[in-house]
């Protein structure tokens, strides 16, 4: 990933951890430009389960549509379902209702388990436009999606890892094997990690796991599962799936050599033990959409659509501006990349729709997967 890093790292350094309140209410104003009262918000940000500033899916969708409304003067609020990780469709449904009774013109929802709340609503409200977040086409003309390659950002993260010298690796998922975005990350995990075990001629294990990983929530039996992995010679582990960030975090604290790879945004602020993140052009993305729309292109490129994006439309890949590995270096990853980027190089993004289970895993050349 080369021109959205320097965007990404912007947005995430501005902001610190901000509690969200629960509820359908709006919990903040993004916009420099906020009305008085509570109406007349433009952009309105619908979040999906966990906190909005979760340092991966939420805070890099919310600082892309924050960023656009800021640079264009244009009123935005965040809202947060009700009932926070265990929010319902119907919590959803009321959360978006109120950005319209609010005077929400374009409604930004990151997160698939968006998909009923947006199909209700987006229906009743034919004149509102909606951004599907790592979402697909809906049939609807009123919604917008962008899809990830996260296979990509999964295989330059397994990749680099192996050939920064690591052979025992882990991966944990969030939404418990149903969500695509997550099953495709992990399973370009493992290919990026076979394909440098070939180069390097050595054998990989890969603990993997969607235990406890359901609500993309930290969790204590989430951060005992990490620790046991640690314990027992894990060396890094890729943590794919929002606030379960911190659950890992706080089980590699209890190991010296304990290292982990951060998802979607660089979290390598968020510690030390951050070898590198599994990126994808949240922010980046997300503003050029809402560019898009305001610049009146809806009818000819994005109603009904989904944008799938990846390395060639600098969508997916690895932070080089905090780079901190000593053996895959910047010049190894950029040759790694150019690869995807020109279609010489495709990491297959075929995965099953329920993957909690580890058959789909095995035959992998060079690597052992540990499925739990």
């Amino acid at each position: 990933m080369k021109k959205i890093v320097k965007t990404l790292l912007a947005g995430t350094m501005a902001f610190g951890l901000v509690a969200c309140s629960g509820g359908g209410s709006a919990a903040g104003s993004g916009s420099s430009a906020a009305p008085a009262g509570d109406s007349g918000y433009k952009i309105a940000v619908v979040t999906d389960v966990g906190q909005l500033m979760d340092k991966g899916f939420n805070q890099g969708t919310y600082e892309g549509a924050q960023a656009y409304a800021e640079a264009n003067k244009i009123p935005m609020k965040y809202y947060q379902p009700a009932n926070g990780s265990d929010a319902t469709d119907n919590d959803r449904i009321d959360a978006m209702k109120q950005a319209i009774e609010n005077g929400a013109e374009v409604i930004v929802t990151p997160g698939f388990l968006q998909a009923t709340a947006i199909e209700a609503v987006a229906k009743e409200n034919p004149d509102v436009k909606f951004v599907f977040v790592d979402g697909w086409a809906m049939g609807i003309k009123n919604v917008t999606a962008i899809v990830y390659k996260e296979q990509e950002s999964g295989y330059f993260a397994g990749y680099a890892a192996v050939k920064e010298g690591y052979t025992k690796l882990g991966f944990t998922g969030g939404g418990g094997g149903a969500n695509p975005a997550v099953n495709r990350y992990g399973y370009g995990f493992v290919q990026g990690a076979s394909a440098a075990a070939e180069e390097e001629g050595v054998d990989v294990t890969i603990k993997y796991s969607y235990k406890y990983g359901e609500t993309f929530s930290a969790s204590t039996e989430l951060q005992t599962q990490i620790a046991g992995w640690y314990a027992n010679g894990t060396e890094v582990v890729f943590a794919c799936g929002g606030s379960m960030f911190q659950s890992v975090l706080s089980a590699a604290a209890e190991y010296e050599d304990a290292k982990i790879i951060g998802v979607d945004v660089d979290q390598s602020g968020e510690s030390s033990k951050v070898i590198t993140s599994a990126m994808k052009g949240l922010s980046a993305s997300v503003e050029q959409v809402l560019g898009q729309i305001y610049d009146g292109k809806w009818d000819a490129e994005l109603s009904d659509v989904a944008q799938n994006l990846g390395a060639s439309d600098n969508g997916t890949g690895l932070p080089t501006d905090t780079w901190s590995m000593t053996k895959f270096s910047v010049d190894d990853y950029n040759a790694l990349f150019e690869k995807v980027a020109n279609g010489t190089l495709t990491p297959s993004a075929d995965v099953p729709a329920d993957a909690n289970n580890g058959d789909w895993l095995k035959g992998i050349a060079h690597v052992t997967v540990e499925f739990e």
